[in-house]
C-alpha cells in the first residue's frame, strides 16, 4: 500500500521561545518535556484508493525527553467532516503502519494514544491558524531582516524540509495532555510511502 499527502501544517507546543525537538535537544516545556498539536491541512492525498484530499487531521503528542530517547505518545483527531474509511486511513498513515516518514518514528513511539473525531479547521497563508475542537492554534512567525518568515531547514526532526519558526499563545492540548502553548511552526508538506 501507497500514501501521499501535501498540503499545510501548524502546530504549537509548551516550549519556550524556539522548540529544541528539531535539533533533538531536551524539551524546554513544563516539568522538562513537550506537549504539542500538529494541525495537518490535507489538500491533495490518498492512501490506495481511499481519497483524503480536503480532509484535516491533527497529531496531539508528548515528548517526556528529547525525541531520539522515545517514550513518545501520538495520537490524532481527525475533522468530524471526514468518512470512517478516511479516519481509518489516516491512523494507519500516522500511527506508520503504512511506512514513510511516520513508519521511521515507530520506534519513538512509546504510546499510541488512538483516533479522537473533533471538528478540525485550516487558514492558509504565511501565518496560517487552526482550531481542533475548542482550542486555537495560532502562528505568528518571527522575522528576519528583511521581514520575511524566520526558517528552520535540515532539521534532525522536522515535518518539513524548511519550515517558518514563531510564536503561539493559548490553551490546547489533546488526549488529556492539556497545555499553554508558546512556540509555533507552519510549513507546506508533501509525504509519500
Amino acid at each position: 500500500m501507497a500514501y501521499r499527502l501535501s498540503g499545510t501544517y501548524v502546530g504549537h507546543c509548551d516550549c519556550q521561545q524556539l522548540c529544541p525537538c528539531a535539533v533533538d535537544g531536551p524539551p524546554t516545556g513544563r516539568d522538562g518535556q513537550c506537549r504539542g498539536l500538529l494541525v495537518f491541512g490535507i489538500k491533495d492525498g490518498n492512501l490506495d484508493d481511499t481519497d483524503l484530499s480536503g480532509v484535516n487531521v491533527a497529531m496531539g503528542y508528548m515528548a517526556p525527553s528529547n525525541i531520539s530517547s522515545g517514550n513518545l505518545k501520538l495520537g490524532i483527531v481527525v475533522d468530524e467532516a471526514a468518512s470512517g474509511e478516511q479516519a481509518d486511513a489516516l491512523e494507519r498513515i500516522f500511527k506508520g503502519d503504512e511506512g514513510g516518514m511516520f513508519g521511521e518514528f515507530v520506534p519513538l513511539v512509546g504510546e499510541w494514544l488512538g483516533v479522537e473525531r473533533a471538528a478540525v479547521s485550516l487558514s492558509d497563508g504565511d501565518e496560517p491558524s487552526a482550531k481542533v475542537g475548542d482550542a486555537d492554534v495560532t502562528f505568528q512567525a518571527f522575522k528576519g531582516p528583511d521581514g520575511k518568515p524566520a526558517t528552520v531547514s535540515n532539521a534532525a526532526f522536522g515535518f518539513a524540509p524548511t519550515f517558518a519558526v514563531g510564536q503561539s499563545s493559548g490553551s490546547s492540548g489533546a488526549f488529556g495532555e492539556s497545555f499553554e502553548a508558546s512556540y509555533g511552526e507552519a510549513a507546506e508538506f508533501e509525504y509519500t510511502s
